[in-house]
């Protein structure tokens, strides 16, 4: 049996409830989109006493199913005023779901900090304030030492604190890192305005995953792994990581470089895929890395200085190119020390990296500027720093402060690492995606199609679209959809090995579509139309040079990608 746990943190108060009959069957991000839209205010405050933070593991955590320990957290954005759902790997879906629990819901606001420790099905909260103002590392480092390092930590740096918008929460990694990232939306700022600065969820004594029939769930389990390495793409994310598409994006000329102007970064070989492996290697730090239990990927890493000690891991592409290519930054030991800073404060590397990009373009910061780059990231918590509170608020509200003209975001979240002129297809995700400017959404970089050929990028993009959302569904990490995806029976029998359900393929697909209906309903409630499903408008005017192209996907297209979900 599973249950949600209830966290009225403005009473103090927690109960543990049995998943609701309407719930049983929601999992991931399924299950954080339809509490929000279900039980908050699509018109609150997101940093109000209405909204709430929904944590939920996917369907099939705490399972042997490979790569199942992705974790979704949801709330109203404060970044984007949409629903959002972030998702990141570590420990803590899997520790939750052996402890009996499907989701964590927050709700109410406390003056606080708080520590919420969760041991089986129930949970108390504990006063945390002498970890006030902490930064991620050391204060898991604290709590490991006085809870044990078996556990989950779920975390706010001194940015969540503050209640910046820009704000991620930390998940620990198997050796205890707090560096995997719910990075977008701002949901930290969520959390840490509740009043909670950490989630200790403890080490289940006992396994409360059952099955309906384990001996099937095995079988398709293992069948399931022998996809995923079959797969031929897998051995290049395990070799090169996320890394692997600096040279692919660069080639294709839609890195972006200097604040999205260019698309082309001449010191691509330096931060590429291929560069971090040798460095890490030749330093004896580990090039790939499992970021949660089951993984048979491995794709993040461990990257060290010239000393062979551990600056940051994971160093990851999106990162690499917003606090590289984007700022004109080639030297992968400074990107990977402005990665460090920003997990440990707590703040999204993509956001900042776009935020640092408009700051550089507006004259404040030279582009190449490692130096003053991480000087800058350091000052977003110092309450005097006018420049480091704006960077903590995200590349929208800099670049508008600044009177910046180019300012690279979607309904107020930055762009990932891809110029949309130059792979179109995710230039519609980030226009028609419920929650902004997201690559996780709705990837089309390895679709077979012409990505610069308008015609053909909103079906590429409705179609990714539609297949990300049943991988978060089920708790799935999404590099292992390519092996997968061609297996898609195993899938089905998973679920009703383990649940006793009688799932069909036809209710697998359903997933992508409903989630995406539950989302857009969300935000058509908070006042969001189809003029809000575009890009800013210097990208269908000025020519990306590296691709001697403007994003012209007609907004008919844009418009069709959701007209059968609204």
């Amino acid at each position: 049996m599973q249950n949600i746990l209830r966290v009225d943190m403005t009473a103090k108060a927690i109960t543990s409830e049995k998943i609701p009959e309407m719930y049983a069957k929601l999992g991931g991000r399924m299950l954080t989109s339809r509490i929000i839209r279900d039980e908050v205010p699509a018109d609150c405050d997101p940093l109000g006493d209405s909204n709430k933070l929904v944590i939920a593991a996917g369907l099939l955590a705490g399972t042997p199913a490979p790569c199942s320990g992705r974790l979704s957290i949801g709330a109203k954005s404060p970044l984007t005023g949409t629903i959002k759902e972030s998702n990141a790997g570590g420990v803590a879906a899997q520790k939750l779901a052996k402890s009996g629990i499907r989701a964590v819901v927050l709700e109410g606001k406390a003056e606080g900090p708080f520590i919420l420790v969760i041991n089986g099905t129930k949970g108390e909260l504990l006063d945390a304030k002498d970890y006030v103002g902490m930064g991620n590392y050391q204060l898991v480092n604290e709590l490991s030492e006085k809870y044990g390092n078996r556990n989950a930590y779920i975390s706010v740096g001194p940015a969540g604190e503050m209640g910046l918008r820009a704000a991620c929460i930390a998940n620990n990694d198997p050796e205890g890192r707090p560096s995997r990232m719910s990075g977008r939306g701002g949901l930290g700022a969520v959390m840490g305005t509740k009043g909670l600065k950490a989630i200790v969820v403890m080490d289940a004594k006992e396994d409360n995953v059952n099955y309906a029939d384990k001996k099937a769930f095995m079988d398709n389990a293992k069948a399931a792994i022998k996809a995923i390495t079959d797969n031929p793409g897998t051995k290049g994310f395990t070799d090169y990581g996320t890394a692997a598409l600096v040279n692919k994006t660069n080639t294709l000329g839609c890195l972006p470089t200097r604040n999205f102007s260019e698309g082309v970064f001449e010191g691509a070989d330096k931060i590429s895929g291929e560069t971090v492996r040798e460095t890490i290697i030749e330093r004896q730090g580990s090039p790939s890395h499992r970021c949660m239990a089951g993984c048979v990927i491995a794709c993040s890493n461990i990257y060290p200085d010239e000393n062979g000690k551990e600056i940051v891991a994971p160093l990851e592409y999106e990162t690499i190119g917003l606090m590289g290519s984007n700022l004109g930054i080639d030297d992968l030991d400074m990107i990977a020390e402005l990665n460090y800073v920003c997990n440990d404060i707590g703040i999204d590397t993509i956001d900042t990296g776009a935020a640092l990009g408009v700051a550089m373009e507006a004259g404040i910061l030279e582009f190449g500027d490692g130096p003053k780059a991480l000087k800058a990231i350091k000052s977003i918590t110092e309450r005097h720093e006018v420049l480091g509170r704006l960077l903590g608020n995200g590349a929208e509200i800099t670049g508008k402060v600044l009177g910046v003209k180019r300012i690279p975001t979607v309904k107020g979240q930055a762009m990932p690492a891809y110029d949309p002129r130059g792979l179109k297809g995710l230039g519609v995700t980030y226009a028609t995606s419920p929650m902004g400017a997201d690559h996780t959404a709705g990837t089309t970089l390895r679709a077979p199609v012409d990505h610069r050929n308008p015609a053909v990028q909103a079906p590429a993009a409705q179609k990714s679209q539609r297949t990300v959302p049943i991988f978060d569904t089920l708790g799935l990490c999404m590099f292992s959809m390519g092996g997968l995806m061609s297996v898609r029976p195993v899938l089905v029998d998973m679920l009703n090995s383990r649940y006793g359900w009688t799932f069909t393929d036809e209710d697998l697909t359903s997933i992508g579509t409903e989630v995406l209906r539950i989302e857009r309903s969300f935000n058509k409630s908070a006042g969001f139309t189809a003029k809000d499903d575009r890009l800013p408008e210097y990208f269908t005017k000025e020519v990306l040079p590296a691709a001697d192209t403007v994003f012209d996907v007609p907004d008919e297209q844009l418009d069709w990608v959701n007209e059968d979900l609204d």
